[in-house]
């Protein structure tokens, strides 16, 4: 199996952001491929980019159409600002004449006269302009006019066999609307990819690419995201971490407060992953914020994404605390992107943080954890993402830092939405206690992977002037059951 591809001049590119890479470097020349699909999930568009990528490249390219007229895929290509200069267009459609009944065959089915007719300009649109890729839009009138499989399957070998005689780069399109699914061509093509749209309960629909197969390349397997915006598809390869893994010397980057510093051992250890977990209103952002400022101001690159507050506001409130991450966005040391759960697939997102990665990120943080469960459909695979895109940061690297919201505001009842210890190398806890008649903040480093840390329960407090760790809560007992008990002099009673 190729893993890749090194001769490169036996390749072709399919002219698709993030295609080429899911087929490990591109399409092999002179095949014949099948892109399927319901109506709707972007075959045409695909094909459309294929051909323009030859047409740039100076090729000459064929777009046969069965159904659609010239004028529908010009309509197509101008909505995502295209120029059909350089694609031939060959309509093969029934003429007006099959509505005059006095026209129509009485002796002879007609599909024994046009499936033939078809065929035969086929043939003559391609000897005509003798194309390096060509596009069979769709595969579904072929098989209606063929009727039976053996017919069917018959006339797409021929024309797989004569357009390779021809060096032609070939994609088949099959829209499935066809009076019966048929995987006759599945096993003639070299590879067949699989468009799928999946309805939603709430927001935009999911789509998702699949290779069912590719012979002798070792593809990127898998479902992967894609989206239909203006230019065309892209496509959001499936992050596999395994793929990226990079060594080197790990350092502790500081938090920029002394005290805190000291209570998680030093620092955070690059490539390990942080959850900052506590219920609504305790500081989780801000104290994130806090790592990002302080990373910042050492001239390291940030990447923050917001699913819940706004990228204004949180500016405003960090501005308001003495965070300088105005500044840092006007160094180019920060990137702050505003995500919309219902708009967004999980693939699209992994795609995001990656591409801050490689823009030189060393700190991530994504905020809230609860807004990434939003973001994926199936609450089932939320860790499984999460763990994948944890780890590839790791192997890269990076610090992450992940917010998550606790249900419930004091009390052993709180929850958490997923599992903590599975996904987050180390586990910071924020927590409210009742004390002296009002209602405090308190922090403790549950869990800490690549060093050692205090297993102290400290004051917190946000105050004009920041975040503020004080000194260890050495006369208070029970304080994460959020009602304490006071152990200093004149103790044993309920504090406050």
């Amino acid at each position: 199996m190729q893993t890749q591809n090194s001769v490169t001049n036996l390749f072709l590119s399919s002219g698709v952001p993030g295609l080429d890479e899911v087929l490990a470097g591109g399409l092999t020349r002179d095949r014949l491929y099948l892109v399927e699909g319901e109506p709707g999930t972007g075959k045409t568009t695909l094909a459309l980019q294929f051909l323009n990528e030859g047409a740039r490249l100076g090729e000459s390219v064929l777009y046969i159409t069965l159904a659609e007229t010239a004028v529908e895929l010009l309509s197509v290509a101008n909505s995502h600002g295209w120029s059909m200069e350089g694609i031939h267009i060959e309509e093969i459609l029934p003429n007006e004449d099959v509505l005059d009944p006095e026209q129509q065959y009485t002796i002879f089915h007609p599909s024994e006269i046009e499936l033939g007719s078809t065929t035969q300009r086929i043939v003559s649109a391609i000897d005509k302009y003798k194309p390096r890729r060509v596009v069979l839009d769709s595969l579904s009138e072929l098989q209606l006019l063929a009727e039976s499989p053996l017919r069917y399957r018959r006339q797409v070998l021929a024309l797989k066999q004569y357009l390779t005689s021809r060096s032609c780069t070939t994609i088949f399109l099959d829209d499935r609307t066809a009076l019966s699914t048929d995987l006759q061509v599945r096993s003639v093509a070299h590879a067949v990819l699989t468009l799928d749209l999946a309805d939603q309960a709430y927001g935009t629909d999911r789509r998702r690419l699949r290779v069912v197969k590719y012979r002798g390349i070792a593809f990127h397997g898998g479902a992967h995201d894609y989206k239909i915006i203006s230019g065309g598809l892209q496509i959001y390869p499936r992050l596999v971490a395994a793929t990226s893994r990079v060594s080197g010397a790990r350092r502790q980057l500081s938090s920029g407060l002394p005290a805190l510093d000291q209570q998680i051992g030093g620092g955070l250890e690059e490539g390990m992953s942080t959850l900052i977990s506590g219920p609504p209103g305790t500081g989780k952002s801000t104290l994130a914020a806090q790592f990002v400022h302080a990373a910042t101001q050492r001239g390291e690159p940030c990447a923050m994404f917001l699913f819940e507050e706004a990228r204004n506001n949180m500016l405003n409130r960090a501005a308001g605390l003495g965070l300088r991450l105005n500044e840092a966005i006007d160094r180019q040391l920060l990137t702050i992107q505003q995500i919309d759960p219902a708009e967004l697939a999980p693939g699209q997102f992994s795609h995001a943080v990656m591409q801050a990665v490689e823009r030189g990120a060393r700190v991530v943080v994504i905020d809230s954890l609860n807004g990434y469960l939003n973001a994926v459909p199936d609450e089932r695979f939320l860790s499984i993402y999460l763990h994948e895109l944890l780890t590839y940061l790791g192997q890269r690297g990076v610090v992450s830092i992940i917010v998550g919201v606790q249900q419930g505001m004091i009390g052993s009842g709180m929850t958490t939405t997923v599992d903590a210890s599975y996904i987050a190398d180390n586990v910071i806890m924020l927590r409210y206690f009742e004390a002296q008649g009002e209602v405090r903040q308190a922090i403790s480093v549950f869990k800490k992977r690549g060093s050692s840390h205090e297993r102290t329960i400290r004051r917190f407090q946000i105050g004009s002037g920041g975040i503020e760790v004080g000194p260890v809560l050495k006369d208070f007992h029970g304080i994460l059951t959020g009602v304490p008990t006071y152990d200093g002099p004149g103790g044993g009673r309920a504090a406050g």
